[in-house]
């Protein structure tokens, strides 16, 4: 016999698997497709079916076989699986993330096609909707929260000095701006120099302090302009993710 594990049940069985996961799998990516997205229709498609081809084959392979690996050890499979396709559609630019939307999408994508594949047809679908509405209906409460101001006492942030000075005072501009910031509560996570010009030196000063007063660090600032060879002293604060 050619297939002698051949069903068409089963054969049946498995179609239904895949179509499901197909269908949803698209609708899912449609939606990334439209809003132009890394991960769009083929992608959130493929991973959908992919993850149903697997759960699917661990779901026959066990009632024809048993043993291991059972059905649940190769969804966990495909579930770290995932995770490396997903760092793929992450990027880094700067102190800028993009794509974790798109990594987060692509996981649930496996998930829908893993409970397709598990013939869990209204899991599937539940899924499905649950993430569809997690890229749609949020997105307009994301969007009119980050329109919002930043109010500091919600917020943690990083808060750098900077004091630009003739070479030749460095050591005693950093030693200066390093005591005055201690004096005023605010210790030094870390120093860096930059050459700045021909002539002159940028000193860079990270705070530990996540909040701060401004019109302080302003003070601090004022008295390091008084001193010789500094040309400019300022801070900035940017927010961490």
């Amino acid at each position: 016999m050619i297939w002698p594990t051949f069903q068409f049940s089963v054969w049946l069985a498995s179609l239904a698997s895949l179509s499901v996961a197909f269908i949803l799998g698209a609708v899912i990516g449609l939606e990334r497709q439209i809003r132009q997205r890394t991960a769009g229709l083929r992608t959130n498609t493929l991973v959908a079916v992919g993850a149903a081809v697997f759960v699917d084959l661990a779901v026959r392979f066990h009632d024809v076989h048993g043993g291991s690996p059972g059905p649940l050890q190769v969804v966990a499979y495909v579930v770290s699986g995932i995770g490396f396709l997903g760092a793929g559609a992450i990027m880094k630019e700067g102190s800028n993330v993009f794509g974790l939307n798109t990594a987060a999408t692509l996981w649930g994508s496996a998930a829908v096609g893993s409970c397709a594949g598990a013939k869990m047809f209204p899991e599937a679908v539940l899924a499905a909707m649950f993430v569809l509405a997690a890229n749609t209906l949020l997105r307009p409460v994301v969007n009119r929260i980050n329109r919002r101001p930043l109010q500091e006492e919600f917020s943690e942030a990083t808060y750098t000095v900077y004091v630009i000075c003739e070479r030749d005072y460095q050591a005693e501009v950093h030693e200066k701006m390093v005591a005055l910031l201690e004096e005023s509560n605010y210790p030094v996570r870390a120093v860096d120099q930059h050459p700045f010009g021909n002539n002159d030196v940028e000193i860079e000063a990270t705070l530990y302090a996540t909040a701060i007063e401004a019109g302080e660090l302003d003070d601090v600032m004022t008295v390091l302009l008084q001193e010789h060879g500094v040309q400019q002293a300022f801070w900035n604060a940017s927010s961490e993710e």
